[in-house]
C-alpha cells in the first residue's frame, strides 16, 4: 500500500529529509526512481525535452554500470544524480555496514562514469521504498542530502488504473511538490500513459520542472 502524498505529520516527525520546497513560484520537482534503462529512461528524457524540465533521477550503481551511455545522457541534458544504492536494497532489511557499503559503491560508479559535473551541489540520497533506519540517516546526513516525496504517484503498481494514477498524480501536486515516478521496467506502463499528461496539465498552467 501507499500514498499518494505525504502527510504533514512524517515532514514534522523527519524534517531533516526533503519532502517538498517552499517556493511561492510554480515549481514542480520531477524525481524518477530506479534507472537508468534502455527505452523507459530515454522516452523520459524525450518527454523532458518537449518542455524544456529537469528533473532528479535516483539512479541504482548497478543499472549505471550496465547502462553507461544512457546515464551519460542524464548529466549532458543538465539533469540532477542522485543515488538509490547500487543494488536497490531496503533500508529496513539490511544490516547497516552493507547497506552504507553498498551506497558508497552506487556513489563511486556516479562519480567515475560522471564525465561532466552532475548538476547538483551537494550529493543527494534516496532509500529505496523510502525505508531508512534512523542510524542510518545519522550517518548519511553529513554528506547527502536524504530525500523523500510530498507525491508519489504510484506508477510501479501494476494493480493501478492508469487514468487513476494521473487523476491522483496531478491532484496532490502543487507548489514546491517533489514528485516521484519510476524509470523501469514495472512502471512502464502506466508511466507512458501518465508522464506526457501530467507535464502538459501543469505546462498549460504555468508551471515549470526543475531538479533539485
Amino acid at each position: 500500500m501507499y500514498f499518494h502524498y505525504t502527510s504533514w505529520i512524517f515532514r514534522k516527525l523527519f524534517p531533516m529529509f526533503i519532502w517538498k520546497k517552499e517556493v511561492t513560484e510554480k515549481i514542480i520537482y520531477l524525481t524518477f526512481d530506479d534507472g537508468p534503462i534502455p527505452e523507459v529512461t530515454e522516452f523520459v528524457l524525450d518527454e523532458l525535452k518537449k518542455y524544456e524540465a529537469k528533473a532528479t533521477f535516483f539512479c541504482v550503481g548497478d543499472n549505471i554500470g550496465k547502462y553507461p551511455d544512457i546515464f551519460e545522457k542524464l548529466i549532458l541534458q543538465g539533469h540532477s544524480i542522485g543515488n538509490h544504492t547500487f543494488n536497490h536494497y531496503n533500508g529496513w532489511k539490511t544490516k547497516k555496514e552493507k547497506y552504507l557499503k553498498n551506497i558508497q559503491k552506487c556513489q563511486q560508479i556516479i562519480d567515475s562514469q560522471a564525465k561532466t559535473k552532475a548538476k547538483t551541489e551537494k550529493k543527494l540520497f534516496r532509500p529505496p521504498y523510502g525505508k531508512i533506519k534512523l542510524s542510518l540517516m545519522c550517518d548519511l546526513k553529513k554528506d547527502y542530502n536524504i530525500v523523500m516525496w510530498h507525491v508519489l504517484s504510484g506508477d510501479f503498481d501494476p494493480s493501478l488504473d492508469k487514468k487513476t494514477c494521473l487523476q491522483k498524480t496531478i491532484q496532490h501536486s502543487t507548489n514546491g511538490s517533489v514528485v516521484v515516478f519510476h524509470d523501469s521496467l514495472k512502471a512502464e506502463q502506466n508511466l507512458r500513459y501518465v508522464l506526457p499528461k501530467y507535464l502538459k496539465h501543469f505546462a498549460d498552467l504555468g508551471y515549470r520542472f526543475e531538479s533539485l
